[in-house]
């Protein structure tokens, strides 16, 4: 690696160098600089052109497309790719392990901070799946989840806190989920039976032979920025998607009605879905109220229920609920668990066609975008300690989107193009690294 470099930098660049305004830079000498790469760090010298009132020039930086900082392009791939997926400090401990070399954590920060800057760029030019490729239904989908903060960054909330959970701040980033599928027929029996299964499983219907399709150019993003930020992402996104081949529009949510507002807002006309999985935990709180939790009759009573509101009756077990609340037998919490499902219900049963849905071969859940919250926020972003600044969470957040898209490699091509540009001017191709130089050589 250092003979590359030395062999490199000893021809002299052929005068006159000129700045990017034209203006004549004269030779002034060699000045060393370090580069960090995967076999470790190495210095060397390059010749330097200057002139007064303007920055100097090592022409050889831009010949090889040198990053700004001494860590290699390929070095903070490695780590980078590896710190999308577990935290800092077993990212740096594998590369030790793997290529005996030591870098710094806040090294490793920086450097995701300072490559995730592309991301936004690379998905405004992304190119969508072809029409022959597309599924006929564009669907998509948003949901939230709290990102723990540092007790000093601002403009952030009080967690909601569940059984067990100690006090802490979070911040929301706000999940979308784009792609589109082929239509996939169901009978709202088929839904029950794989929501709720008979007890008795020697009663349990055969498995369809049927393939369930897969989602086509699914992409999901997180951040921290806000509704606005998500849903302009979004917008574009799906514009970019539009075709004469999409024959439906599906927005999921929970059932959360800023969420809901926003999905109203997006361009082609959307039908609004609530996530079934949702309703039916609504349904078993209020089974819990009725009957109590352990109670034999507890999971017919959801099935049959369930069966009613996938088969369009939402508003026939919202009256039976309504009746139960009446029972003065009941007490407060009962009722006003009935109350909270019998309000959830309503508010909602414009977005609780489910037979129409399922007659269309329609997605009812939510369970791309829920995946999502899970694996892109909570498995990195909650793990045991942890607390973020924003930038360092978005930053991260950026390119384990990248990752879980599948675009790792065309990212990397993309930033390092854009790289090359802010710090050399225009280049039209992708430059290998000089550690895949070396390699190439030495093959």
């Amino acid at each position: 690696m250092r003979l590359f470099f030395v062999e490199r930098a000893s021809v002299r660049p052929s005068e006159p160098v000129y700045a990017t305004d034209g203006t004549e830079l004269k030779y002034v000498d060699q000045r060393p600089r370090p580069y960090f790469s995967v076999f470790g760090k190495i210095w060397f010298r390059r010749h330097y052109f200057h002139a007064p009132g303007h920055k100097g020039v090592c022409p050889l930086d831009a010949d090889l497309s040198l990053p700004a900082r001494c860590y290699s392009d390929l070095l903070r791939d490695w780590a980078e790719h590896s710190a999308t997926n577990e935290s800092y400090t077993e990212s740096l401990r594998g590369l030790n392990h793997t290529l005996g070399i030591s870098v710094s954590k806040q090294a490793l920060e920086t450097g995701i901070q300072e490559d995730a800057i592309d991301v936004e760029a690379f998905y405004k030019q992304k190119e969508t799946p072809s029409a022959e490729q597309e599924g006929s239904i564009l669907v998509v989908q948003a949901d939230g989840k709290g990102v723990p903060m540092k007790r000093d960054e601002p403009a952030v909330r009080a967690a909601r806190l569940g059984k067990g959970q100690k006090r802490g701040k979070k911040k929301e980033a706000v999940v979308t989920a784009i792609y589109t599928i082929a239509p996939y027929w169901r009978t709202p029996q088929d839904v029950v039976d794989a929501l709720v299964p008979k007890q008795d499983k020697t009663e349990q219907k055969p498995k369809s032979t049927f393939q369930r399709p897969v989602p086509v150019g699914k992409e999901v993003r997180a951040t921290l920025e806000g509704k606005d930020v998500a849903f302009e992402r979004l917008t574009q996104r799906v514009t970019q998607r539009e075709g004469a081949h999409i024959q439906h529009r599906v927005a999921l949510t929970d059932g959360a009605e800023p969420l809901q507002n926003r999905m109203i807002e997006l361009p082609f006309q959307f039908t609004l879905v609530l996530d079934i999985i949702h309703a039916s935990e609504y349904l078993w709180d209020a089974a819990n109220a009725l009957q109590g939790e352990t109670h034999p009759q507890r999971t017919d009573w959801v099935r049959e229920r369930l069966l009613h509101i996938l088969s369009g009756q939402t508003l026939t077990v919202i009256q039976e609920l309504e009746t139960a609340m009446t029972d003065i037998s009941l007490s407060p919490a009962q009722r006003e668990t009935l109350k909270t499902t019998v309000g959830y219900y309503r508010r909602n049963s414009p977005y609780m066609h489910y037979d129409q849905y399922l007659h269309n071969g329609w997605p009812i859940g939510t369970g791309v975008v829920e995946g999502a919250c899970g694996h892109l926020v909570k498995d990195r972003m909650e793990q045991s300690g942890m607390r973020w600044t924003k930038q360092g969470a978005q930053s991260l957040l950026d390119l384990r989107a990248v990752r879980i898209n599948d675009d790792w490699d065309a990212y990397q091509r993309f930033h390092r193009q854009r790289q090359h540009q802010r710090l050399y001017g225009p280049c039209s191709i992708a430059l290998p690294t000089p550690e895949r130089r070396v390699l190439a050589q030495a093959a």
